[in-house]
């Protein structure tokens, strides 16, 4: 590989935030027309890099230097980097969803003539990278009304309207279901091979950077740990790559965990869930199901099965219509109309969406961590901020949170440390009974592994733990046993010793043999 195949030369690359050192010494290499993978736990710094190099964090504000095909870049905008045809997709979208999908992928590249909006060109223009994208919709149809899936794709069309040469994709199949998150990957592959457009991506799922990059770089605490090339003949060893990224061999992705399962602690009876707006359809089908204390029991099936629906419901009614059915928690049946109800009852419920449900990203850790427990935490009506401070920073501690204190905004933390505040706020707050809805989503490896080590210390004190997770490893790894959802309908209740991917896909894929009627 001669310099000429070089098209991105990242050299001794610092940020600072602060006190903090975000980035120290960071150098990688990015070979012309490649799939190059940034891999590293959660707050590495790879979002950081690639924020430095697109503009976001402007030339002067960080060390080091930057060479783009050749030449040297101090780019003070994203302006100026797009101008060279470099486009980042962040993880969090920057579309409008009152706009169009065409409206969208012009924004600020507006098809005009003599200062006025040419909207057939607009049309025609946007159909043609929508085809380039595979994705068949109407132009005009507007942000809100498609799914995260597509939305992801809009974002690459309009990528490609900026005359894209190298493409960051950061997180791109977070959020979406494995379907989706094929098609983006085919349409990465597709648009190196067809068209020779070079992508850096970064990404915790180790399964798609063996899939799809031809290159890596490693990120740990800010620097550089290591480059590794993968082809036919050279193959990404993934226990290779956990080392680089965590510092230390992860032996088994799971905890060996001893289960001390007790006595019945919930039970629900006969559950169903209509939709909140289609009132005549069923999302939850007559469900039944029982958890144990010191008992994980896991929730598995495809998009759509109702898993997060039903747990909402649960969880003082917090989605859905005409509910019925009933809820004992340690052998007493309880009414719970509403999200308080629940949590005095011994019940909690972490949601999968952290950032917009789980966490007030105005707030600080301290707050955040807080908010399930007000009245614990009160004496005679007004909060007490020492009770506040010891139990939050106990937790801090306990849970491993990476900060410097309580008091930095929760916004600023990686998201395997977010996830640990959510974890921690319901901790706090006690309950006998707490519902996981995708834990360790969208964060690394070494942060998974710290965040099954919480719950297997929660279910060793007592507590029972029902975990909803897309990944059927992650299920299997860590639970004790697990029901399949189908079409709102538990399909089955399988025993550890029957665990395998392919018997609980045929409980989850299970057609529905009947419909409740209200």
């Amino acid at each position: 590989m001669t310099q000429e195949d070089i098209i991105l030369h990242m050299n001794n690359i610092t940020k600072s935030f602060g006190a903090v050192k975000a980035l120290s010494g960071v150098t990688m290499e990015v070979h012309k027309g490649e799939i190059h993978a940034i891999c590293g736990e959660n707050g590495a710094g790879k979002s950081t890099l690639m924020n430095v190099l697109s503009g976001v964090y402007p030339y002067g504000s960080y060390g080091g230097e930057i060479e783009f095909d050749g030449k040297q870049c101090q780019y003070h905008t994203i302006n100026d980097s797009e101008a060279d045809g470099i486009v980042i997709i962040h993880q969090e979208l920057a579309l409008s969803p009152f706009l169009s999908i065409a409206e969208n992928i012009f924004m600020g590249n507006e098809q005009a003539n003599g200062g006025v909006i040419d909207w057939n060109a607009t049309r025609a223009k946007a159909m043609q990278l929508l085809e380039r994208v595979g994705l068949d919709e109407d132009p005009d149809t507007k942000i809100m009304d498609i799914g995260v899936g597509k939305q992801q794709l809009v974002e690459i069309a309009k990528a490609l309207s900026k005359n894209v040469r190298l493409l960051i994709l950061d997180e791109p199949t977070a959020a979406l279901n494995d379907e989706d998150s094929e098609h983006l990957l085919n349409l990465v592959r597709q648009l190196r091979d067809e068209q020779g457009v070079t992508s850096i991506l970064i990404t915790h799922k180790l399964g798609e950077v063996g899939e799809v990059a031809d290159g890596i770089t490693v990120i740990r605490d800010g620097s550089t740990v290591g480059s590794i090339r993968i082809d036919s003949e050279h193959p990404l060893d993934q226990d290779v790559l956990i080392q680089k990224m965590v510092g230390r061999e992860l032996t088994n992705l799971y905890p060996v965990h001893e289960p001390h399962i007790g006595e019945e602690v919930f039970r629900v009876k006969d559950w169903t869930v209509y939709h909140p707006l289609d009132t005549s359809r069923v999302v939850v089908d007559h469900a039944n199901l029982v958890v144990r204390r010191g008992e994980i029991v896991g929730l598995a099936g495809l998009m759509g099965a109702g898993r997060t629906e039903m747990a909402m419901s649960i969880f003082g009614r917090s989605y859905g219509s005409h509910i019925s059915g009933s809820l004992e928690i340690n052998g007493r049946e309880v009414e719970l109309h509403n999200v308080q109800s629940a949590i005095n009852a011994g019940l909690a419920y972490a949601t999968e969406d952290r950032k917009v449900y789980g966490l007030n990203l105005l707030q600080n850790i301290r707050e955040n961590a807080a908010l399930a427990s007000l009245e614990k935490m009160s004496r005679y009506g007004v909060m007490d901020g020492n009770i506040e401070r010891t139990e939050v920073e106990e937790y801090r501690k306990d849970f491993k949170i990476k900060c410097s204190n309580i008091d930095v905004p929760v916004s600023t933390l990686s998201g395997g440390n977010q996830q640990k505040v959510v974890l921690a706020k319901w901790v706090i707050a006690d309950p006998d009974v707490l519902i996981l809805d995708e834990p360790t989503r969208g964060i690394d490896v070494g942060a998974k592994y710290e965040i099954y080590e919480i719950i297997d210390r929660l279910v060793d004190e007592g507590k029972a733990v029902i975990v909803i997770s897309s990944e059927l490893p992650e299920l299997i790894g860590i639970c004790d046993r697990i029901y399949t959802v189908s079409q709102g309908v538990i399909t089955d209740n399988v025993e550890r010793r029957n665990f395998s991917q392919e018997y609980l896909m045929k409980g989850m894929t299970q057609e529905k043999k009947g419909v409740a009627t209200r």
